[in-house]
C-alpha cells in the first residue's frame, strides 16, 4: 500500500518502554526520539565552530532529556540536562542503555556521529 501524507501523519510511531529505577522509587518512561530531536542530539555532539573532538560532557543526560516522557508522551525535561546529569550514574546508565536501544543508537552510531 502506498501511503499519502495524511496516512503518514496519522501513524503513532514513537515507541516507549517503562524502566524501573529503584534509586528514584519508581519507573520512568523512555521513548524514541522524533527525527527533529535526534538531529538536535547528534548536532550537540559536535557544536558548530568547535574544534577538536566531540562534546561528550553530560552525554547520557543530554540524550535522556529528549527521551524521558510522562504518561501522555510529553517530555519531562527541556533540553537543559544539568539537573538530570546530577542524578545517580547507575540510574542514568540504565536509562541510557534503553534509550540507545529504542533509538537505534549503539557504540557505532555514537562513533559515527562523533566523526561527523
Amino acid at each position: 500500500m502506498l501511503l499519502d501524507m495524511s496516512s503518514i501523519n496519522a501513524v503513532q510511531d514513537l515507541n516507549f518502554e517503562d524502566v524501573p529505577v529503584p534509586e528514584w522509587g519508581g519507573e520512568v518512561r523512555v521513548r524514541t526520539m522524533t527525527g527533529t530531536e535526534r538531529d538536535a542530539w547528534e548536532a550537540s555532539l559536535s557544536p558548530a565552530g568547535v574544534k577538536g573532538g566531540p562534546d561528550l560532557a553530560n552525554l547520557r543526560a543530554r540524550l535522556l532529556v529528549k527521551c524521558l516522557v510522562d504518561a501522555q508522551g510529553g517530555r519531562l525535561y527541556d533540553d537543559e540536562a544539568v539537573f538530570l546529569g546530577a542524578k545517580s550514574a547507575g540510574a542514568l546508565e540504565r536509562l541510557f542503555v534503553v534509550a540507545q536501544r529504542l533509538n537505534g543508537l549503539g557504540t557505532s552510531a555514537v562513533e559515527t556521529a562523533e566523526k561527523n
